[in-house]
């Protein structure tokens, strides 16, 4: 997928008037790239869409119209959009109550780093996680992490083939997986492939 441009983008006035349509769009879209792990991770697999959204969503919030901030924003985000060989998820670990999310981001350490994608049989791929800038400290991990899938040509090719997908994570304090992944998400995941 191409990285974003400032042409891409709308104007602030044009998002103030095309935002509820566009993000109405946006929140079907993520539903299939949605990925439930046990009941306190998901996983949102960016894509060119969801990373204009959230762009929008910065400039809006943040009034930037000019040039030198646009392009500060795309460069923030446009890493989290797919090249073609690779998925990127978005990891939240969500606890609604604050003492229980306290505990939780205190076990929880290296998390990020134990998800994974198994295709068929084969070895599991493991995230690569927070390339931009260290999310945990010694005492506990961030509710919130940018992962990278990377796959070999050979790889993609037997995921296109249909191979099953299987995605999971492995923590002492926390292991689940989904096996084979819904075929929306599949179906979406593959076209991140294009």
């Amino acid at each position: 997928m191409k990285p974003l441009t400032r042409q891409d983008l709308y104007s602030l006035e044009q998002y103030a008037e095309q935002r509820a349509a566009f993000r109405a769009k946006v929140i079907e879209h993520k539903q299939a790239r949605n990925l439930q792990l046990g009941k306190h991770l998901s996983l949102l697999f960016e894509d060119r869409l969801t990373v204009q959204y959230q762009v929008q969503e910065m400039l809006r919030i943040e009034r930037i119209f000019e040039s030198a901030g646009i392009e500060e924003e795309l460069s923030a985000y446009n890493p989290l959009i797919p090249d073609g060989k690779n998925w990127k998820a978005t990891l939240l670990i969500e606890y609604p109550d604050v003492e229980q999310r306290r505990v939780a981001l205190e076990q929880l350490l290296g998390i990020e780093n134990q998800i994974w994608v198994q295709i068929a049989d084969t070895e599991k791929v493991l995230a690569i996680a927070d390339e931009d800038l260290e999310r945990a400290t010694e005492q506990k991990t961030s509710a919130v992490h940018f992962l990278r899938f990377e796959f070999t040509a050979e790889q993609v090719a037997v995921m296109q083939a249909g191979a099953k997908i299987s995605i999971g994570v492995d923590h002492p304090h926390y292991t689940e997986h989904v096996s084979p992944i819904a075929q929306n998400l599949r179906a979406a995941l593959l076209a991140d492939f294009a």
